[in-house]
Parts: structure tokens; sequence; C-alpha cells
């Protein structure tokens, strides 16, 4: 009988430690779970006179843009994607020729999460087709999605082609990691 209530009691705490394991894992990423399957409306925001702005309708992802952040500094442009996407330095503003160079969060740590550090959460959805806004000074530029890749960080070269015009987006991927990087390529519609 001893033999059979130490093995029963081995059966319920290893339970009880799978699901107690389980609860902790969905406590900590509820955020990021409940952010992707149940995205809040975001109304677009639209800037203030001379303001720069994008905003991604089919995903409900609106925010300020924060431009000439240096994408080698990492203090920079944390501090950047704290309050918004951040454009590339060195890159094109819209209405330039050339190419505009946008990035910013998919996830973070869940007891981070803001909607800031989950503004490209969703950016994987993205078909062309899909439209982009993007709100600089009184203007609004519309670019149309074109195509999308998942890259290693080591591939900068879609970086170096300035010269194309464009609009790329990027995120890290999978969510919540930092693994590879997705980038969106829009042109601009006239």
């Amino acid at each position: 009988m001893k033999k059979y209530f130490k093995k029963s009691l081995y059966y319920y705490f290893g339970n009880l430690l799978i699901l107690l394991s389980l609860c902790g894992f969905i406590a900590l990423y509820f955020p990021i779970l409940r952010l992707y399957f149940f995205p809040p409306h975001q109304a677009a925001y639209v800037p203030q006179s001379n303001g720069y702005a994008i905003s991604v309708p089919k995903i409900s992802a609106s925010a300020k843009i924060i431009p000439h952040v240096d994408p080698w500094n990492e203090a920079q442009y944390t501090k950047a994607l704290q309050q918004g996407v951040a454009q590339a330095k060195g890159t094109a503003l819209p209405g330039q020729k050339g190419t505009i160079f946008l990035f910013a969060h998919s996830s973070g740590p869940p007891w981070e999460q803001t909607y800031y550090n989950t503004l490209f959460l969703r950016l994987g959805e993205l078909r062309p087709g899909d439209k982009i806004y993007l709100y600089h000074g009184q203007h609004r530029y519309t670019y149309q999605v074109m195509d999308k890749k998942v890259v290693w960080p080591n591939q900068v070269q879609y970086l170096q082609n300035k010269e194309k015009n464009q609009l790329i987006l990027q995120t890290c991927t999978p969510i919540g990691t930092s693994l590879q990087r997705l980038l969106v390529f829009a042109v601009p519609q006239t």
C-alpha cells in the first residue's frame, strides 16, 4: 500500500507541476496573445500640422514616426521604439525619391507590453495590394504592398539600395524572438 501511495503522490505532484507551468505560461504571454487574437481597434494616428505618422488599416497599426534614428545604435533606437515607429537615419522621407525604411517591434517582454511594443505584431498578415499610409507635414502618401521576405539579421543589402523608390517596413520574426527579420516592401501610389 505504501508503494502505491508513493507512486500516486508522484503522479499527482507531476501533474500539478505541469498545470502550474501551463498557467504561468498563459499568464506571462496573455498580453501578446490578447493583442494578436483580439487587437484593439485603433483610430488612425493623424499628426498635428507638421507631424510624421504611419497608418496600416489592415492590421490596426498607426503611430507617429520618429525620424533619423540610427538603426545600428541600440540605445537610440530602443528609446525611439518606446514612442512609435523609427525611421532609419539616411533614408528618404515621403515625397522624396529613394527608399524609406521604417522599423518597429512585433513583441517584447510580457512585463513591458505597451501598444508600441506590438505595433508591427501582425505585419506578416499584409499581402500584395494592401495599403499603407504615411502622413508627413500636410500630405498623405499612399503605398501599396508588393512583396515580403523573411531574412537573417545580417542580410542588410535591402537597406543599401537607397535609389529604389520604395517603402520597407521591418520587424523581428517569429513573434517574441529576434531570430530573423520580416521585411514588407511597398511602392508609392500616384
